[in-house]
């Protein structure tokens, strides 16, 4: 059971990082990450309040997925918003092809959510 914490403790921190990284990355050098925002969102705000604000989506999300506390949740989030960002960069999949194995955890945190609420949901049952 520990490992199974300290695992899950690693999967998020994995994802958290993922979300972390360019909010923070982007305050620093914006430059570089206005270029992934889709051309479809652009134009209707500053692209710099674009990207800070699709920052602070990413930070609440990547604090939610560490905290661990309604896990389900945030991690379809990310696991929507990376596959996103996946679909709407196709032409850049040499750089974001790291963004689906991370999809990927995501989906997996989430599913496990659901594999924990299902069984204790049997379990309640059960002790009815």
């Amino acid at each position: 059971m520990k490992f199974e914490r300290i695992s899950n403790l690693v999967l998020r921190a994995g994802v958290a990082f993922a979300f972390l990284y360019p909010p923070i990355n982007a305050l620093f050098d914006p430059t570089t990450w206005i270029g992934y925002l889709p051309h479809a969102v652009r134009g209707f705000v500053p692209d710099l309040v674009l990207l800070h604000g699709f920052g602070v989506l990413e930070v609440v999300i990547a604090l939610w997925i560490l905290s661990g506390k309604k896990i389900f949740i945030p991690s379809v989030l990310a696991t929507v918003i990376l596959g996103a960002i996946v679909l709407l960069n196709l032409q850049d999949f040499q750089i974001i092809f790291r963004d689906v194995s991370i999809a990927a955890i995501s989906a997996a945190l989430a599913l496990n959510a659901l594999a924990k609420r299902a069984a204790t949901s049997v379990e309640q049952k059960a002790a009815l």
